[in-house]
């Protein structure tokens, strides 16, 4: 098992891609990290304290799965991804099945990935990275937007997606280029929000450790 931090794998991951891709997609990239993060709305975001309202998703095999089928089992743990696309998120969620997981589990807590991708690109995900626990679609984001965390990609970034062939209207299935923010919720099981980390700043993600201690905290 890769016991490096999560940190460190997105950095050497980042410089991965700077070295590949051409400067000029790797400094717009850059350049649309650097504004996300600058012009966030964090007032919006979900905080810790927050309660969850009643919700509905559906998994990979297009089951329906609701907040209360989730806590009904444990204290759950929501990584909000912004599609199987995105190298970051690969990384991410990858670790948290080698690093987080197994400790969740002797928790009694879940573990789930969330995405605007339709449940077709949910099972891509999940297939592609060998994941063992539930990867859900929020389509159209209505959950995400609920909790303050999403954007819209500008037009000039939207041409450079699809210049490196990621057209998110189409993955997204809505027509909509309207993502969440990385984002990582601990919920009790009274849905209350006991920990809340939203990354503008999509090549950052949230420590396990930090999740666990969240889980951990829980009482």
């Amino acid at each position: 098992m890769n016991t490096e931090t999560l940190t460190d794998q997105l950095k050497a991951l980042n410089g991965q891609i700077k070295d590949q891709a051409p400067a000029e997609i790797f400094n717009a990239f850059a350049e649309q990290q650097r504004v996300l993060d600058a012009t966030a709305e964090r007032s919006e975001f979900v905080q810790a304290g927050d309660t969850l309202k009643a919700f509905t998703l559906t998994d990979a095999t297009e089951t329906p799965v609701s907040l209360d089928d989730l806590l009904a089992q444990g204290p759950t743990v929501f990584v909000f991804y912004r599609g199987a696309w995105c190298p970051y998120c690969n990384l991410t969620l990858r670790t948290y099945q080698q690093q987080l997981l197994p400790e969740l589990d002797k928790l009694g807590a879940r573990l789930v990935a969330v995405s605007p991708q339709t449940p077709d690109g949910s099972l891509s995900m999940k297939e592609k990275n060998e994941l063992a626990f539930p990867v859900l679609s929020d389509i159209g984001n209505e959950l995400a937007r609920k909790l303050g965390i999403t954007f819209t990609v500008s037009e000039s970034d939207r041409e450079v997606s699809q210049a490196v062939g990621n057209d998110l209207g189409e993955v997204n299935g809505t027509g909509s280029w309207e993502l969440p923010h990385p984002t990582v919720l601990v919920v009790g099981t009274d849905g209350v929000v006991a920990f809340a980390d939203v990354r503008p700043d999509y090549t950052t993600r949230t420590e396990p450790a930090a999740v666990l201690a969240a889980v951990r905290g829980l009482r």
